[in-house]
């Protein structure tokens, strides 16, 4: 026992237990109470989330009014796409139509479209530094139909 007494050991065990201490408290102050109610996070979340407003209409919302471009993307290769997917959260658009859907950028494209291992065969892909020539997408694509040449 006589190697408890030197101060290196007891320095050690002293430092072992104030952090193991301090994590317990820290724990136990830091979980909120509803943590564990219902598995690995917070009962309380549910609640939380279902409080938010829906941000999407949904492409049913879309199509009382745009209903020529929902008939247009069924006969693409969109036509499993929400409408929302590539224009952004419409909910605001569809409850004032005065309020701007965001118009399609580079960045809606190529989020599905560059070349990635992980996606499907299926999928149309393109290396965006041999495919972009410094045009938008929609310049040479119809994104409702994409094998369309734009008009």
């Amino acid at each position: 026992m006589k190697f408890l007494k030197s101060p290196q050991i007891i320095r050690l065990v002293l430092l072992t237990i104030t952090i193991v201490v301090s994590y317990c408290v820290a724990r136990y102050v830091l979980t909120p109470q509803s943590f564990g109610q219902y598995g690995w996070y917070r009962g309380n979340a549910l609640g939380e989330i279902a409080a938010h407003e829906p941000l999407f209409a949904g492409k049913k919302a879309c199509d009382e009014c745009h209903s020529d471009h929902i008939n247009k993307l069924n006969k693409g290769e969109h036509k499993t796409l929400s409408c929302e997917t590539c224009h952004g959260p419409a909910k605001a658009h569809t409850e004032n139509p005065d309020v701007a859907v965001p118009k399609l950028t580079f960045a809606h494209c190529v989020r599905c479209h560059e070349k990635d291992p992980s996606r499907p065969e299926w999928l149309k892909q393109v290396t965006i530094s041999k495919h972009y020539a410094g045009q938008r997408c929609t310049e040479c694509h119809v994104p409702h139909q994409p094998n369309e040449v734009p008009e």
